[in-house]
């Protein structure tokens, strides 16, 4: 072996060229695999960090007749389960919120959650300093808790171990901090804030629906047997409370399924896919090439056998050239997937990956490049191998071993055809991924983004707590807002267009009977009156509000297009009355004074525009308040004066989410931007390898048909016919490749129709571009070899110079 090893090296460095080709192919191939195979590990292989995550699930609240597939519970409902089931050995709860932490610095907005008091003892989460939640905090009346995240205690308190037993103030609450969290843990979605569930919901109705359960299944019980036992309870449930729980239905899913949607993990394994396509397609360049060099070196493997080398021992001697390609190209694939990791990181906005998930070069990515290594050593050495030790010595000896020399041949184009159809087949998707990027970015949101800047609000405090006073304070920012220079109007709401908020309920019209349960649902908004011109919306029918209407209780309502041709087809809807109930109680009837042009609240290509209804901002004056700015000029040169400003009117709130709306419109849709680009990247890299394959083998070619073309020249062939001859070849290569390429891609992009927007899987324009751009750049790549088969001197061809 180490005979093997050293003319190996010997003979690549005789030929560096030739040697450094290879190389850079499987190098290229190995890295872009391990990319995307440390995302795939990652994200879909891992086991989460807890405590035997296999046996965690989540609990979903569905109901089936209204599609309804992610609800959550209510406390009273939540309540009813833990004391009837018997599937779980430990249920615990979480109500997404986010809080702000005030004490002697600047207030702080951040994620956050209210979770049982069980909850980080059933994932084996323990703090670093302090102690966990007790069952005694976990209790209506109970003194405020809190633990916090190791990323708050560093960067706010500067890692102080006095932290623990401090008092701050959550949402102007006083609270102690009990603990301290590990580092990098943030359940369950980036979370940096934790205080106790029950004191917070134990008065809420049954239909307040703001609880997830997460809970441990209980030893020799299955998800399925879970299931059957929240099916029953469920049926239990909404026999005893028809009016809140009929049709909806508890399902147990497990951890991974919620951590990971499913249209996340069908991306990542048609990346991974992708990737391996382009590791093929190196694979056969690789081949290709040791193809071509076994042509050249013939004769000496005869000689050698003829000498007494076993047809293995030869085998072998070729294959360890091989491996130690693959060994070399190991770390520059790894280089490359480091870049790769690097890129993909720095390209997703911050916070939006959640905490648990985390890729790397690690020992699993280096481990995994070996692997790859080591078998594409075998995929691109032991076909040339075997062809190399074809024949005899006396074959070799003799003129014209056209035999050997067209199964050779075959063997090169096959590989050509091959690398085609995989580029085609990459090309395809990164056409449709691209396209799907574009029509994304020209999604019309019914307003124009350019002008416009966002910021929050979150009152808290005692000096909001009188009625009226987080209204006053609204009205107080918006007026000054409106005196800044540059400023063209504001409005205030609880809902920021494309960065969620809002309302609903169930839409009632006065004089139109439901079926209760089953009255159409709709968006609720309250909105100060400048809302129509900051967004630049349209009066298609009657008036926006007044001054004095949308400062107050003024129990009018303007209704989007979209409502009025759903629920008013056949009449005009001003004057008439709606209500949209928020909750127990009786709900105020509004007064529809006007129709508005449909704006959307967020970019989701999944759902139709929804019905609005917009009432005065009074309606849903809330503590998180967002505030909308049209200027003149860049937006974003204007957030310090706004900030400055809500300093001078409320010092003790937070502002936080100071955003353009052009920064919110591409962050709803960064996925489309990444699954675009890595895609393209891909195709990219496919076709260029591809391409130098066509290259390769035309050039061969070319080189062992010099006495052909020669013989062609001398019986008067024009250069024109000799240059058509090389040419028709590639083209005919990759005509082949294309059409089998795009049957393949028709079948294979089928699976991504779920991740399209606005393009079909079988797009012609997509098809036809690839097809013709792949034949393109074969005749490109066929054109050099055809001018040096024209470039033949027939003399010097027949002499065998």
């Amino acid at each position: 072996m180490l005979q093997d090893l050293r003319y190996a090296l010997r003979s690549m460095a005789l030929q560096k060229g030739f040697a450094l080709v290879i190389i850079l192919c499987l190098g290229t191939g190995i890295g872009v695999n391990a990319t995307l195979f440390s995302v795939v590990d990652g994200v879909l292989l891992q086991p989460f960090p807890y405590d035997d995550p296999e046996r965690l699930v989540v609990l979903r609240n569905t109901q089936p007749a209204s599609n309804m597939q992610f609800g959550g519970f209510s406390w009273p409902d939540a309540r009813d389960i833990a004391e009837a089931q018997r599937a779980f050995s430990t249920l615990a709860f979480i109500s997404y919120r986010s809080f702000t932490l005030s004490d002697a610095g600047d207030p702080e907005r951040y994620r956050a959650a209210a979770v049982s008091w069980n909850l980080f003892s059933m994932l084996g989460i323990r703090p670093t300093l302090g102690r966990d939640f007790a069952a005694a905090d976990d209790v209506a009346g109970a003194a405020g808790v809190v633990l916090i995240s190791d990323e708050i205690w560093r960067l706010r308190y500067l890692s102080d171990p006095g932290i623990v037993n401090r008092r701050v103030l959550i949402n102007g609450l006083p609270h102690d901090v009990i603990g301290v969290m590990p580092p990098g843990v943030k359940f369950p979605q980036n979370q940096q804030l934790w205080v106790p569930v029950i004191p917070l919901v134990h008065q809420t109705t049954r239909d307040a629906r703001s609880l997830r359960p997460y809970a441990r299944l209980a030893p020799g019980v299955t998800l399925e047997q879970a299931n059957q036992e929240m099916r029953a309870i469920s049926q239990q449930l909404a026999t005893q409370h028809p009016g809140t729980n009929e049709g909806w239905v508890a399902r147990v899913i497990t951890l991974r399924e919620e951590f990971i949607p499913d249209d996340v993990t069908l991306v990542l394994w048609l990346m991974m896919g992708a990737a391996t396509l382009v590791l093929f397609i190196a694979c056969s360049n690789a081949a290709n090439l040791l193809l071509a060099r076994a042509t050249v070196r013939r004769r000496e493997i005869s000689v050698r056998a003829a000498l007494g080398a076993g047809r293995g021992r030869i085998v072998r001697q070729l294959l360890t050239e091989s491996a130690v390609f693959g060994a070399l190209s190991v770390p520059l694939g790894l280089a490359v997937a480091y870049a790769g990791t690097q890129l993909l990181t720095a390209s997703i906005p911050p916070d939006e990956v959640p905490y648990y998930v985390r890729w790397a070069i690690d020992w699993r990515s280096i481990g995994y490049a070996v692997v790859v290594a080591i078998g594409t050593t075998v995929m691109f050495g032991l076909v040339p191998a075997v062809h190399a030790t074809r024949g005899t010595l006396h074959d070799e000896l003799k003129e014209g071993t056209r035999g050997n020399s067209g199964a050779r041949s075959w063997a090169r184009n096959t590989l050509v055809v091959a690398q085609l159809t995989l580029a085609v087949v990459s090309l395809v998707g990164a056409a449709l991924f691209v396209r799907t990027f574009i029509n994304m970015d020209d999604y019309d949101v019914g307003f124009d983004p350019a002008p416009l800047v966002t910021l929050r609000v979150f009152y808290s405090g005692e000096e909001f707590v009188p009625e009226g006073a987080m209204c006053r304070t609204t009205r107080d920012l918006v007026e000054r807002f409106e005196r800044l220079p540059g400023v063209r109007s504001v409005f205030a709401s609880n809902l920021v267009p494309l960065d969620g908020g809002g309302g609903g309920g169930r839409l009632q019209i006065d004089g139109v009977t439901y079926e209760p349960g089953r009255e159409p649902e709709v968006a609720f908004v309250g909105v100060s009156p400048g809302f129509v011109r900051t967004l630049g919306m349209t009066i298609v029918a009657g008036e926006n509000m007044t001054e004095s209407q949308g400062w107050s209780r003024s129990e009018v309502a303007i209704v989007n297009r979209t409502l009025v041709t759903r629920f008013f087809p056949d009449g005009s809807p001003l004057g008439r009355r709606i209500r949209v109930p928020q909750g127990p109680g009786d709900a105020p009837w509004f007064t529809i004074i006007g129709v508005v042009s449909d704006v959307r609240h967020s970019v989701d290509t999944n759902e139709a525009q929804e019905p609005v209804v917009y009432v005065p901002h009074a309606w849903q004056d809330t503590a998180n308040t967002g505030f909308t700015v049209n200027v003149d000029g860049d937006p974003s040169a204007v957030g310090p004066a706004l900030r400055r400003e809500v300093r001078a009117a409320a010092p003790a709130i937070p502002i936080f989410a100071i955003q353009t709306m052009e920064e919110l419109r591409r962050l709803s849709f960064w996925q489309f931007a990444i699954f675009g680009w890595v895609f393209g990247l891909i195709g990219a890299v496919a076709l260029l390898l591809a391409t130098v394959g066509v290259f390769g083998v035309l050039s061969y070619s070319v080189s062992q048909r010099t006495r052909e073309i020669g013989v062609r020249l001398a019986l008067g062939s024009s250069q024109a016919s000799i240059r058509t001859l090389v040419l028709r070849q590639g083209l005919i290569l990759a005509g082949t490749g294309v059409v089998v390429g795009l049957v393949a891609a028709a079948l294979v992009t089928q699976n991504a129709v779920s991740l399209l927007y606005n393009v079909t899987p079988t797009d012609p324009l997509s098809f036809a571009a690839v097809g013709v751009f792949l034949m393109l750049m074969a005749a490109v790549a066929s054109y050099v070899p055809a001018r040096r088969a024209m470039r033949v001197n027939p003399i010097e061809a027949l002499r065998g110079e």
